[in-house]
């Protein structure tokens, strides 16, 4: 086995196991109302919220680290599961068992990585430097707002609120941020607040339907439905951890924010699955659809800061960049691997043949991360044979 091929197993080992995380609910709703958030789907909407806040971040904080952080900093709940804040908890007890399951995952990553990532974990678990005490303030200010904007939201999760925000960690936002804490404080007793958070929550609340899109594709173990949300924090793990494969150099900042924003026009125009039959006049209502979608959805934002992110979209999209590149294949190579441990999911589905596969999904995965195919069409392959007749 080469030095490449021996490398991609490592990393695609954590990968893999990551993809559990999907199956470990919070007590947030999602904005609905209609279940659980978990907590891939909710280290996406921080990894969002970081970036749609950064204006109001210290001068000294790296918003590509704070991003990196949160997509990471709950990969320990694999093990250790979630605990709520106003549970009955034996915290140091939590802290350790945290611990040791850090000390599993990354360990599965060649040890360059598993060093990296590891160390950027306990930076933000220890919360000292100003990039983890602001992601800090993100991991705390979201699930508020979570519970504030639910129009039926029980009775008792207001009151997690209160006491979060009167006493609790998030009482620290009153200095640390407060244009948050103000907020907060403003809607939690019945204002509604018109301020400078305003433009932003709009945004972030609205996305949050994000978690309710489905893909064609299922979880690892098949038990449901991968949702957009999710896959989006899946995918940005994937990228960020894969990144050394790359067809060429790229801005991983660049990589995560287009891999981040993506899908949000699903919203709107819903998931179309890859090996779906659709006419040339069914994807220019789709293009048409995704457009109108990324004009509504990105004109919640302050102008500037909305038509930033729409050029970001529009820039994946395109596929022309080098990041842009990269993120497509990443975009694309995801779903190969759920398939193939759910026993096929949606390949069974739409009677997917290698060739099909090759034409649909290889061609722009090599072209943006040509070791990343060369490994997984042969990881793929023997299914494939085993299961089709092409």
């Amino acid at each position: 086995m080469t030095d490449t091929s021996t490398r991609l197993e490592s990393q695609f080992r954590f990968l893999l196991e990551a993809d559990k995380l999907r199956r470990v609910d919070r007590q947030n709703l999602i904005l609905d109302g209609s279940r659980c958030e978990n907590s891939a789907e909710h280290s996406w909407h921080l990894a969002l919220y970081a970036l749609v806040l950064a204006p109001f971040a210290p001068a000294d904080v790296s918003i590509e680290r704070v991003v990196q952080m949160l997509l990471l900093h709950d990969l320990v709940e694999i093990d250790a599961g979630d605990h709520p804040i106003d549970g009955d908890v034996d915290w140091e007890a939590v802290a350790s068992a945290e611990a040791v399951a850090a000390t599993r995952l990354f360990s599965l990553l060649p040890a360059d990585q598993s060093a990296f990532l590891h160390g950027l974990w306990r930076e933000f678990e220890a919360s000292t430097t100003p990039d983890a005490q602001w992601a800090k303030r993100i991991d705390h200010c979201q699930p508020i707002f979570q519970t504030l904007y639910n129009a039926d939201v029980p009775a008792a999760h207001i009151e997690v609120v209160r006491g979060n925000l009167y006493g609790g960690r998030a009482a620290a936002l009153k200095e640390a941020f407060p244009e948050v804490y103000t907020h907060a404080v403003t809607k939690l007793e019945g204002g509604n607040p018109q301020d400078v958070l305003t433009a932003p929550l709009a945004f972030l609340n609205e996305v949050d339907a994000l978690k309710t899109v489905l893909r064609a594709t299922t979880l690892g173990d098949g038990s449901r439905h991968e949702n957009s949300a999710e896959h989006s924090w899946h995918i940005m793990l994937y990228a960020w951890v894969l990144a050394q494969h790359s067809h060429a150099p790229v801005d991983m900042a660049k990589v995560l924010q287009m891999l981040m924003l993506h899908d949000i026009v699903e919203i709107d125009a819903g998931d179309v699955p890859i090996h779906s039959t659709l006419s040339e006049a069914d994807h220019a209502a789709i293009a048409a659809s995704e457009q109108a979608a990324a004009e509504r959805i990105f004109a919640l934002l302050p102008e500037d800061q909305g038509q930033a992110f729409r050029s970001i979209w529009e820039e994946f999209e395109a596929a022309v960049s080098a990041e842009a590149i990269y993120a497509k294949a990443i975009d694309r190579v995801q779903p190969v691997l759920l398939n193939l441990m759910s026993g096929g999911g949606s390949w069974r589905e739409y009677n997917v043949t290698l060739a099909q596969l090759e034409a649909r999904v290889g061609q722009k995965v090599a072209r943006g991360a040509p070791a990343v195919w060369e490994y997984v069409r042969a990881t793929v392959a023997p299914w494939f044979a085993e299961n089709t007749s092409a």
